[in-house]
């Protein structure tokens, strides 16, 4: 099983600037470069006549500025949000002010959003954010001159939307699936069970380019999708043998796993631990004992040996 994961982080961003990235579809990158974010957040606007924007970013008005001219003579019809994450939704009721549109979203989850981890908090996540227009998995989203079928894809964020433009076999996949890193699964905002049933859902479809929420186009969706799952897998197993070794809490795996890593990134690869040892302890593989949130011990339940399911 490979560890390995082929990531293109050779992108040239000029900010501001609307880029023709596909038929009838333009990206315009936030200035808002960063750990998480790489070189910043991409809002799309697609179609010609109408046009829906997808993510608006953050709220920032250079970033607002510069999608108000890239749709001057046009009709914003919807403003998409992938998901309520700040720095895609932030910039949602700001542009809505300057140029109109629907905000279409997921909706409230009525589940607890943001993450156990320092610095992190809920200080991410708008858990207030309210659409319009709240969409479910399976509906569809239509102007004049394009269509979007809404796909629910839980395990980044709960309210985690992707938005397949119909009759082009694309996908805008926010930060479900990204080409320049792996995804951060942040519990309780984040659930590893819900990220790889979401993956497999993906894996199904037969599509031919993933525009992420940050980074460069996607040009072979399904082998990286099949690449995320089996780094995920793999990534289990050596969780799993830590355990098996006494190293059993989320800091001594990290610290084992992750020595090399840079500190911005740490609280990140502490994040997918705790994650991973959610999805082992809610299949019955490991159990917890002592503190709560990432600091528990965990062991290897006797009755269930050491190997991991491959769901």
């Amino acid at each position: 099983m490979s560890a390995e994961l082929a990531f293109n982080r050779n992108a040239d961003v000029d900010y501001g600037v609307a880029e023709d990235v596909g038929p009838g579809v333009r990206r315009i990158v936030a200035n808002n470069p960063g750990p998480y974010t790489f070189l910043g957040t991409n809002t799309y606007l697609v179609g010609t006549e109408e046009v829906a924007v997808i993510d608006p970013g953050p709220a920032d008005e250079a970033h607002l500025d510069a999608v108000a001219r890239a749709t001057r003579g046009q009709r914003v019809s919807h403003i998409l949000v992938t998901h309520s994450h700040r720095d895609h939704c932030d910039g949602a009721q700001p542009l809505q002010q300057r140029l109109g549109g629907e905000i279409v979203a997921y909706g409230p989850t009525g589940t607890t959003r943001g993450a156990v981890a320092p610095g992190l908090g809920d200080g991410f996540v708008d858990a207030a954010f309210k659409p319009d227009r709240p969409v479910a998995d399976g509906d569809t989203i239509k102007s004049r001159g394009f269509a979007l079928d809404v796909l629910h894809m839980p395990g980044h964020a709960p309210d985690h939307l992707c938005f397949a433009l119909i009759g082009e076999r694309t996908v805008f996949t926010g930060d479900h699936v990204m080409g320049w890193n792996t995804t951060v699964i942040a519990p309780p905002e984040g659930s590893m069970s819900d990220f790889l049933g979401s993956l497999q859902r993906l894996a199904q479809r037969h599509d031919k380019v993933f525009f992420p929420g940050h980074g460069g186009r996607i040009a072979t969706p399904r082998r990286v999708v099949r690449a995320y799952m089996t780094h995920r897998l793999w990534r289990e197993q050596t969780i799993l043998a830590c355990v098996d070794e006494g190293v059993n809490t989320v800091p001594r795996i990290v610290a084992r796993l992750y020595g090399g890593l840079d500190a911005d990134l740490k609280v990140a690869a502490a994040l997918s631990v705790l994650a991973h040892l959610e999805f082992l302890k809610e299949r019955g593989i490991v159990t917890a004992e002592g503190a709560t949130e990432g600091l528990s011990a965990f062991y290897l339940r006797a009755a269930s040996g050491s190997g991991a399911s491959s769901s």
